[in-house]
């Protein structure tokens, strides 16, 4: 696949939010995305990849690690973020590659790097613990019996409504996203001189590249520029569907997720016309970053690194953007923990490829390490497999992928496992839920309890809790809130920040190097 002579580059393109289902390159009608519709047909689709924690600093700790949040116990995204955990850019650091992060990744912690060699831009988010205290009181009780269907702010829900969109407004989220696209490009020029300077000379490249670029986008706040607004101008935009009876239909996860979004406050998520426009400025976003993705392909080719480099896009998490009535991430349905994964191969292996096997982002550590020639025993345990294996799209796979969601707006553990066309939620001390994503794809019909299908939720609540354990993890959970808490009051006292500060010199380019003009 990989010519032996040397490894391949790697870019790792990250989005913020991102649904698939609302993305041309995974089938839909309207939205628009020209360049990750290229990706797909030179590489490998994965349609049904899943976010190992539906919130972001979690997901991308486990992404980076291979490993679940219950091993690596990032569960929110105010967890520790522990310097002693290997990562991708760790391993790849080691076996030779230049590994560069531009952009957010949402390390909590005095450990800004976490293996990659330098950074190119901030980050977005706090690197303290100051959103640890951000929380409901059920939530730092652990008592569902505390919950209070009124107690949300939300801060959330009004980013939802159509009132709340204000087209053509430049923001910070889209300066953040200019600087980390900017640099990340500049990044990219210079790599491809130097790797064309060697082989002009006859010499094999002597330091392969990682480059993770990393957006904000699609994320809410949804403030379009003016032009990927009107590019949906009288497009059909259709509108998320609502329980006909939200007691009857609603798990207790979604309940204290919409009165911690503060749901009820807004009225107006229930509106179609504002809704179309909530939509509409999310399609406008979701081409935004498609267009990072065709300007990132462009450079690469520019550079002379595209037969040379692999491409792999994901997304940390998805947005239930206003289906079932409810909005933000932290849901296991698929709106929520559903997200895209796209790999491209310097020599388009297994081009046009759609891989129906369940996977995770767990797997994306191990994928490029094999890619990368990182041999089995410089690595220690994780828990993602490679996604070459499941390239083999083998029908009668039944591998079991996993995700949990035990903090942030719950008041329990709460897990999820997909197998083949299942998915089982199981809440410690709730109901559980159980969906035919075949039969069922809006996962409007709870299977769990139906007799007919008493031994796949049976088999599924075995997977789960045969793997978890919910009171070990719940005493984490209480041992970490309280911990954070006083470290974090401490450190505002002090006006100790853990932020990471990149450093530039005009003179030298994105490598560090002096290239005087010629």
């Amino acid at each position: 696949m990989i010519e032996q002579r040397r490894k391949p580059n790697i870019l790792l393109i990250m989005a913020d939010q991102l649904i698939p289902m609302l993305c041309g390159a995974y089938g839909h009608p309207v939205v628009r995305t020209p360049a990750l519709d290229a990706l797909v047909r030179s590489g490998v689709r994965f349609d049904a990849a899943y976010t190992p924690v539906p919130v972001c600093a979690p997901a991308r700790a486990c992404l980076m690690t291979g490993t679940y949040s219950s091993t690596n116990r990032v569960y929110d995204n105010a967890a520790l973020f522990a310097a002693d955990l290997p990562t991708v850019a760790h391993y790849l650091s080691r076996a030779g590659y230049d590994s560069v992060l531009s952009g957010k990744m949402h390390f909590v912690g005095p450990d800004q790097l976490h293996g990659f060699q330098r950074r190119l831009t901030t980050d977005i988010y706090p690197e303290e613990f100051t959103w640890v205290a951000n929380r409901a009181p059920w939530v730092w009780t652990r008592d569902p019996k505390t919950f209070d269907p009124d107690r949300g702010t939300g801060n959330h829900a009004r980013n939802y409504v159509g009132s709340g969109i204000h087209v053509g407004r430049w923001h910070h989220h889209l300066g953040y996203d200019e600087e980390a696209h900017f640099r990340a490009q500049q990044y990219l020029l210079a790599q491809g001189a130097t790797q064309l300077e060697r082989a002009a000379q006859g010499r094999v490249p002597e330091q392969p590249f990682f480059l993770c670029v990393s957006y904000h986008h699609p994320h809410d706040p949804f403030w379009p520029p003016q032009d990927l607004w009107d590019l949906y101008a009288g497009a059909e935009i259709a509108v998320p569907q609502f329980p006909a009876d939200p007691e009857a239909t609603y798990s207790v996860m979604d309940r204290w997720l919409n009165a911690q979004h503060g749901v009820a406050r807004y009225p107006e998520l229930c509106d179609p016309d504002s809704l179309r426009r909530v939509r509409r400025a999310y399609y406008a976003m979701v081409t935004y970053i498609d267009r990072k993705v065709g300007e990132l392909v462009g450079t690469l080719q520019q550079a002379g690194l595209w037969d040379t480099t692999v491409v792999m896009f994901a997304s940390d998490h998805g947005d239930m953007l206003g289906e079932k009535g409810m909005v933000q991430k932290r849901s296991f349905y698929d709106y929520s923990s559903r997200v895209p994964l796209i790999v491209r191969f310097p020599d388009e292996a297994h081009k046009g490829t759609v891989c129906a096997e369940p996977v995770s982002l767990v797997d994306v550590l191990p994928t490029l390490l094999d890619l990368a020639g990182v041999p089995p025993e410089a690595r220690l345990p994780v828990d993602g497999v490679s996604l070459l294996e499941a390239m083999e799209c083998r029908p009668e796979s039944s591998r079991t992928i996993y995700a949990e969601m035990h903090v942030e707006d719950m008041a329990a553990t709460c897990f999820m496992a997909r197998q083949g066309r299942f998915k089982y939620i199981y809440i410690h001390g709730e109901a559980p839920q159980l969906f035919d994503l075949e039969d069922d794809p809006g996962e409007w019909h709870n299977l769990a309890g139906d007799q007919t299908h008493r031994a796949t939720e049976m088999s599924l609540r075995s997977a789960i809790l045969g793997r978890f354990s919910p009171d070990t993890i719940e005493a984490e959970i209480r041992g970490s809130l309280r911990r954070r808490l006083v470290i974090k009051d401490a450190m505002e006292r002090n006006g100790t920040l853990w932020d990471y500060a990149p450093a530039f010199d005009a003179a030298r380019d994105a490598l560090g190097q002096y290239r005087p003009p010629r």
